[in-house]
């Protein structure tokens, strides 16, 4: 493709060299660059992109999209110069691929926690409908069946829209995405078509990187001020932004609860750790999902799929075939009677959430060990809300290491202790080796008891130092069994 065709929705300031030149590919980062690319330097929040420009050129870059234009290359690449790189990426990854999102129907959700629960039952109860469906998450990207790694919660630009144009090349007509809000501000998901949006809940996370509670619903907020006059916005109204999310949206407003009159509406008539018997909409369906969060997610997969235009009656037939996401409330049985729950739950709200599905099945008939930690190099202000939580609905607590990336593990355990008063202290155990804490959960549990290990549900990995080590919750407690 040409470079004119590729700038044609791009707002150019100054222009050196020929715009005829024949594109290859598109990179933002100069180490994947290859013969005949276009190489866009950002201003990243961890490097200048405009730093790498000679390496991109040196390894065969043939035009470069930056802000300022270094005298020292002028004559080894066409160099276009742009008001904000990082606000063009989208638009010229759009261009290169061809648009794929408009030959699509691209859902985005978002929300702190239950993202990756709603886009996989999503993804899942499509192609059990019989659709070829594209999913981007957390945990895996899936184009139809085949699975393809995943390292953010919304890749950049480029990646996304190379993604999305193999999902179009596969025939998938539908696509359910995490939105993170990371990626409304850094503009990742610049240039792309939703069809709909969702919105699970907002509390306290991220703030490592946002700074303000206030500016991580921003960021939130701004997905859905972006969604067009022809979408969707599916929005929880238990929890309190929900509406505001929504407040200046141009797209259709729908709205979810379980508390309050909605659109979509939910109870719970049984529940148990095999699942549960609700009623949606006045309909009763079986799941095998646990907790009223999850009835929440459910919800908010109920109203995407009405809103995509499938019959109600089906969305529940195919409900009730879906099975939990992995590391998402995965209960695992003992042969000695105890149940040990692999939870996902890294933020306080979650953890709270998941802990309060486990007393709702146990009702007062066994006990609760949870083993918890907290992320290195993240928000430390969660550090000693997270143990707090655990230590208002759990028997005994033990505090381990969760991927305390470069952080030294005794020091975040500190942090997470500065929450708790003495009298607390005295259910709870200090662990850092991870695995010795959940082998320790193992032995304190006893026949009717339930063990949550909760932050790092579907990781099969642990970070020390920097090091990626191999290391999986769910492996570590059917060992102990």
């Amino acid at each position: 493709m040409r470079l004119k065709e590729i700038l044609s929705n791009v707002k150019v300031n100054e222009v050196k060299g020929n715009l005829d030149t024949d594109i290859t590919g598109v990179n933002i980062d100069s180490r994947q660059v290859k013969e005949g690319n276009l190489f866009i330097a950002v201003r990243g929040t961890q490097a200048d992109g405009h730093s790498y420009i000679g390496k991109a050129i040196e390894l065969g870059a043939t035009a470069v999209v930056c802000e300022t234009i270094p005298s020292e290359y002028e004559d080894k690449a066409v160099f276009v110069s742009v008001d904000n790189s990082e606000l063009v990426v989208g638009q010229i990854a759009t261009s290169f691929y061809g648009d794929p999102s408009s030959k699509l129907r691209l859902v985005g959700v978002t929300g702190t926690n239950g993202k990756t629960t709603i886009a996989t039952v999503l993804y899942d109860m499509f192609r059990y409908m019989g659709h070829k469906v594209g999913l981007l998450s957390t945990v895996c990207n899936y184009i139809d069946g085949e699975a393809i790694p995943t390292e953010h919660t919304t890749p950049d630009p480029v990646t996304l829209n190379m993604l999305l144009a193999r999902m179009v090349d596969a025939g998938c007509e539908y696509v359910f995405m995490e939105v993170s809000s990371h990626s409304v501000v850094q503009n990742r998901i610049g240039g792309l078509h939703f069809a709909g949006g969702l919105f699970t809940n907002i509390t306290r996370d991220h703030l490592d990187y946002h700074k303000t509670f206030e500016n991580y619903i921003k960021a939130k907020k701004l997905f859905f001020d972006n969604l067009p006059a022809n979408a969707f916005a599916v929005t929880n109204i238990d929890d309190k932004n929900g509406l505001v999310m929504t407040q200046n949206t141009k797209a259709t407003v729908k709205t979810y609860s379980t508390q309050s009159p909605a659109d979509f509406k939910a109870k719970i008539i049984e529940c148990h750790f095999e699942g549960m018997y609700l009623e949606i909409n006045g309909k009763e369906v079986g799941v095998k999902f646990i907790g009223k969060f999850n009835v929440s997610n459910l919800l908010a997969v109920y109203g995407a799929a009405v809103m995509l235009g499938k019959d109600p009656h089906d969305v529940l037939v195919a409900m009730s075939a879906m099975h939990p996401v992995n590391g998402r409330f995965e209960a695992l049985r003992s042969p000695s009677g105890y149940t040990a729950i692999v939870d996902y739950a890294h933020t306080p709200d979650a953890l709270e959430n998941v802990l309060n599905a486990i007393h709702e099945v146990l009702n007062g008939k066994g006990q609760v060990i949870t083993v918890c930690g907290a992320g290195g190099n993240r928000d430390k202000g969660k550090r000693p809300l997270m143990a707090q939580e655990a230590v208002k609905q759990s028997d005994k607590v033990i505090l381990t290491s969760d991927n305390p990336r470069f952080e030294e593990p005794e020091d975040i355990l500190k942090d997470m202790q500065a929450g708790l008063t003495n009298e607390q202290m005295r259910n709870v155990i200090t662990i850092v080796d991870r695995r010795q804490a959940i082998k320790t959960a193992c032995a304190l549990a006893k026949s009717g008891d339930v063990i949550l290990i909760a932050g790092k549900g579907h990781e099969d990995y642990q970070i020390v130092k920097g090091v990626k080590h191999h290391f999986d919750d769910k492996e570590e407690v059917r060992a102990c069994f």
